[in-house]
């Protein structure tokens, strides 16, 4: 069965052979094309080229009527009416030019009479950069090298490896291959032993050699990555985590790279004989890690194996640290109470240190009498908000995070029943698209004793609850303005309360501002209108705050008689919060009003709202 093949092999190789020459004898059946000093030639170089006719093969006709014709990549470069055509080239291109020479008989028709491809290159460069790995104990040798310039010619790059044993190789890289598989492999029992390779670059104009390359087992192994990583925590502590892996053979040095998942920024150590385990410490609680290792068979020769696979894992939980940040409004109400309100900001991930399971809020009255018993109110929440009603004492507010390990230490905060000096002049005015931007000057009397300053917004329209959102930061003493930026939008009212924290309590000053505005999208609704004597008394409904598009500075009043092209009366009223009601004087008894309202913000004055029918009495 193999005979056959082989014989069919060559039968295949000889027929092929024979087409190729019977091609060229037909392509060069009427004449030769000679080039001369070859046809593969050095860039720069001059060629000679001819083309002869075969005897009987030129045109019946006189001579003067027979011309040969040169053509070089398919344009005509060189005619003569002649047996004979020969002429010099210069300026090659590198690569590969044709040149196919033709013959005419007195007319337009030409026929082929042979041709010639002229190849122009270059001698190969120098090998650059030889390097040699093997992968792993086992794996094969690998060599890369730069073959510099690109010659335009068929060039072969031979690897010639010489070593212990008589070792004695040589192997061809492929002309478009990056590396070579030597198919060998370097044994670890001799690990100092010495091997020279060496790369030639050769083709039809030459030949050039790389520097000789002399390495050993331990120069050129490159370990396999580390596997079997795993992560423990045998105090079920972040503080100390116990990393173990297999090395695939003898490594003598690790590095490991470890960080939270959420950073960018890998913290690396080395390790010297660490027999596949290692413990780090003073981890962050509550936090996933990603973990990779690699490994090295020497400490100063040979390469780094690739990083193992990723390992993530979570840190163990613990009891939060540090306290929340918790702020109060109070708003007093009839018969001597007072409704308290608290707020706190979620902890960060590395405070809270395992999931907040609930809150714990303590209220405690504070007596000035030493014999009196304290009433304390405890309660649990899983909100980052609590209100309560109580009367109109002094109370001390603990509030703490708890998760399954345990409790954050209480944040308190002191509630008097009269609120302490606040702040002077405060203002609020819109910074471009920047945010609001607040000033004020400090209380008057001990300002010294102020501990800092909080400023707290929110939209209005959003509802007095516990719920609705508030945003507040927190000042040092030295600063008399800000810039509110963040949990802003356009068009909207937001109230601005600026607060001196005293080491007993708050004294807050209130303003309003927007960052941008627009004309408000409706007029108030008019609820009543109740005529008298020359008076009459409005009630109306608040815009909603959707429709107000900023902070309304005034409402108008207009009242027009009847068959009048315009209002007789119109009242500014300056806008309050919460005041919707207004008596009007000086109106002439009798008469019947239109009446309707407006509002406007610094963008201007809104649409009318609804009339309502206005008749005075007698």
């Amino acid at each position: 069965m193999a005979y056959a093949a082989g014989v069919y092999s060559v039968t295949l190789i000889l027929f092929i052979t024979w087409l190729l020459m019977k091609a060229e004898i037909e392509v060069c059946k009427k004449g030769v094309v000679t080039v001369s000093p070859a046809r593969t030639v050095l860039f720069g170089s001059t060629i000679n080229i001819s083309c002869s006719l075969k005897p009987k093969e030129g045109c019946s006709h006189p001579s003067n009527f027979q011309k040969l014709t040169f053509y070089q990549n398919r344009l005509r470069v060189h005619s003569q009416k002649s047996h004979l055509l020969t002429m010099q080239v210069s300026n090659l291109r590198l690569g590969t030019t044709v040149f196919v020479c033709k013959v005419s008989c007195g007319g337009h028709v030409e026929s082929q009479v042979c041709g010639a491809d002229i190849s122009v290159g270059v001698t190969p460069e120098q090998p650059q950069n030889l390097s040699c790995s093997q992968l792993g104990e086992h794996g094969n040798v690998v060599c890369t090298w730069n073959k510099g310039r690109d010659t335009h010619l068929y060039t072969v790059h031979i690897l010639q490896l010489t070593g212990p044993n008589n070792l004695d190789l040589e192997k061809q890289r492929a002309p478009y291959g990056d590396d070579l598989d030597l198919g060998i492999s370097l044994s670890p029992a001799s690990p100092e032993a010495n091997y020279t390779a060496k790369v030639v670059a050769s083709n039809s104009l030459g030949n050039s050699s790389s520097l000789p390359l002399v390495f050993s087992f331990m120069d050129i192994v490159k370990p396999l990555p580390p596997s079997d990583i795993r992560a423990d925590f045998p105090n079920l502590s972040a503080n100390l985590c116990t990393l173990q892996w297999q090395d695939q053979g003898p490594a003598v040095l690790n590095r490991l790279q470890f960080r939270p998942v959420h950073e960018n920024a890998w913290k690396t150590v080395h390790i010297t004989n660490s027999g596949g385990r290692y413990d780090l410490y003073n981890l962050k609680p509550f936090t996933e890690y990603e973990f990779q290792i690699s490994s090295k068979l020497h400490s100063v020769k040979g390469r780094w194996s690739d990083w193992s696979k990723l390992l993530r894992t979570q840190t163990p939980k613990e009891e939060p640290v540090g306290m929340l940040d918790v702020w109060h409004m109070v708003d007093d109400l009839e018969g001597g109470l007072r409704n308290i309100s608290l707020f706190w900001k979620n902890m960060s991930v590395s405070e809270a240190r395992g999931n907040i399971l609930r809150y714990q809020v303590t209220i405690r009255e504070v007596t000035r009498n030493s014999s009196d018993v304290p009433h304390t109110l405890e309660n649990f929440t899983s909100h980052t908000h609590f209100a309560v009603v109580l009367p109109q004492k002094d109370y001390a507010v603990a509030v703490s995070a708890v998760n399954s390990e345990g409790s954050s230490s209480p944040s308190w905060t002191f509630i008097p029943r009269q609120p302490r000096e606040a702040p002077r002049n405060v203002l609020a005015k819109p910074q471009g698209t920047d945010g609001i931007r607040v000033t004020w000057e400090p209380p008057h009397g001990a300002a010294t004793l102020v501990k800092e300053y909080l400023v707290e917004w929110r939209a209005l329209g959003t509802g007095n609850s516990p719920s609705s959102p508030i945003n507040w930061g927190r000042l040092p003493t030295v600063n008399m303005s800000t810039v509110i930026s963040e949990h802003v939008r356009p068009h909207l009212c937001y109230q601005i309360r600026l607060c001196a924290l005293w080491g007993d309590g708050a004294g807050c000053a209130r303003t309003w501002a927007d960052l941008t505005s627009k004309e408000p999208l409706t007029g108030p609704r008019v609820q009543n209108a109740t005529a008298g004597k020359g008076t009459a008394s409005v009630t109306w409904d608040e815009i909603p705050a959707q429709e107000q598009m900023g902070c309304l500075l005034h409402y108008k009043i207009y009242l027009q008689e009847p068959r009048s092209q315009s209002p007789s009366h119109i009242f500014e009223i300056p806008y309050e919060v919460a005041n919707t009601s207004r008596l009007i004087r000086g109106l002439r008894p009798g008469v019947t009003y239109v009446l309707w309202m407006t509002a406007s913000t610094a963008a201007g004055e809104g649409p009318r709202g609804n009339e309502r029918e206005l008749s005075l009495e007698e």
